[in-house]
């Protein structure tokens, strides 16, 4: 899959569609295809959010090395972890900055040198959608809790922790006290059972 998407300007409907949400498809193509392991469409992706990340990283950490390498975490999470994005739920922008801020305050929590104000510990990028985007949301992320509903709990636990602390296959196996093959069966099937019902 190319990193580059196309550049169609209007929505299904035959409205055209806004800048903002252009640039969230076109970010969202990428990550689709980073989770099919397109090289190019990483180091594209990295180009085009990692300003955005690596400010969120110094936000919280006020420290530039400490954030360097906390940003370089983020985007081997996202190699790795890219297929639990689900478009449905949150911007790949959003994705990454859940990503950026865990592993921030996962690097204070362990240095334990410096206190976390409330302000940095609720840094994240905000790309405030509209009215009209929120109720879109609204009805998909109703479909989505259905579907997650009929998933086993251990299952469906895994997969929330996949997705919103942006967690590694070894971290919830760890967390969830299963081998590490189990847990990678559980998020690959859960995914597919979920991508189904979505579709119906």
């Amino acid at each position: 899959m190319s990193s580059r998407q196309p550049k169609d300007l209007r929505e299904p409907s035959g409205a055209p569609k806004s800048a903002d949400t252009a640039a969230r498809d076109d970010l969202n193509g990428m990550l689709s295809a980073v989770a099919l392991r397109d090289r190019a469409a990483f180091e594209t992706l990295y180009r085009r959010t990692s300003p955005k990340i690596f400010a969120i990283c110094i936000k919280i950490l006020r420290d530039r090395s400490e954030a360097e390498d906390t940003l370089q975490d983020v985007y081997v999470t996202a190699w790795n972890q890219a297929a639990t994005f689900n478009p449905q739920l949150s911007s790949t922008l959003t994705w990454l900055g859940t990503i950026a801020r865990n592993r921030a305050i996962d690097r204070i929590r362990r240095r334990h040198t410096q206190p976390l104000d409330e302000t940095s510990a609720e840094e994240i990028v905000d790309e405030s959608p509209t009215p009209a985007a929120l109720a879109q949301l609204s009805q998909e992320r109703q479909r989505l809790e259905r579907c997650l509903q009929a998933l086993p709990d251990a299952q469906r636990h895994a997969v929330r922790e996949a997705f919103f602390t942006g967690s590694s296959y070894a971290e919830l196996a760890t967390r969830m006290s299963v081998p590490l093959g189990t847990m990678k069966s559980w998020i690959r099937r859960s995914l597919m059972q979920l991508k189904a019902c979505l579709e119906r």
